[in-house]
Formats: C-alpha cells, structure tokens, sequence
C-alpha cells in the first residue's frame, strides 16, 4: 500500500508532529492550510479572495507532493472568520473546482493571526496510480 507523507514547511508542523499531506492508498488528506507565506508573512491580510487564491495554491502543491491534484478532491472545509465574506470564498471556490464538484463545508471559527481570514483543508482520493 501506498503511503506517502509531505511536509509543507508550516510553523507549527514539527512542533506538533504532523505533515502538510498525506496520502494512505489511493485516500489524501490535507490539514488546514492557511494563507502564511514562507517567510512567515500573512499573504494579503484581510482579503478573503486574495487569501483562498493563495490557500488553494498551496493546496494543489500539497496534492501534487503525494500524487494527487485538485481533480481527486472530493471534500473541502473552509474556516472563514466572518461567514459575512463566504460569497468571496465561494467564488474561489468555484472557479478552482469548476467540473470537480467536491462536497463542501464553510463555518465561522477563530484563526491564529490577526488579518487571517481562512483556512482550508481538504480529502481526496486518486483515481489513477502514480508513475
């Protein structure tokens, strides 16, 4: 069986014993992704557009580091500090998976920097075997 295990260089990754993704046969989980940039800069405080552009990016380089994409995702969960700002969410959320229709879920929670504005995980599962 295939078991795959990626590191996304996030803060609290080693601290907390977890990776950025990981793959257990064909299934794909990705933990929470939130839109802190290498350098530990926030990507465009307070914008949610801006933001879930960003978070998806870093998501699809996640699916991609265990032999998956955007195309295998067949669940997302969105925490959004303020539901008011879910339209912007959506839109993303749209565009990025036009044809895939993955099942979702959006709530309001509490995020750890100010200006954050969404994090985002999501399941998948690999149709096709890797090279």
């Amino acid at each position: 069986m295939i078991e795959i295990n990626a590191s996304g260089g996030g803060r609290f990754e080693a601290r907390g014993s977890y990776v950025r993704a990981k793959r257990v046969g064909d299934h794909v989980f990705v933990a929470g992704t939130t839109a802190i940039e290498p350098s530990g800069r926030l990507h465009a405080p307070d914008d949610m557009t801006k933001q879930t552009e960003y978070v998806f990016g870093r998501i699809e380089a996640a699916l991609g580091d265990v032999g998956a994409s955007l195309a295998d995702v067949v669940r997302t969960r969105a925490y959004v500090t303020d539901l008011s700002l879910a339209g912007q969410y959506i839109d993303v959320h749209g565009a990025v998976f036009a044809g895939i229709l993955p099942v979702a879920t959006a709530v309001q929670a509490g995020l750890t920097v100010p200006g954050m504005v969404v994090e985002v995980e999501v399941d998948a599962i690999v149709r096709t075997q890797p090279d």
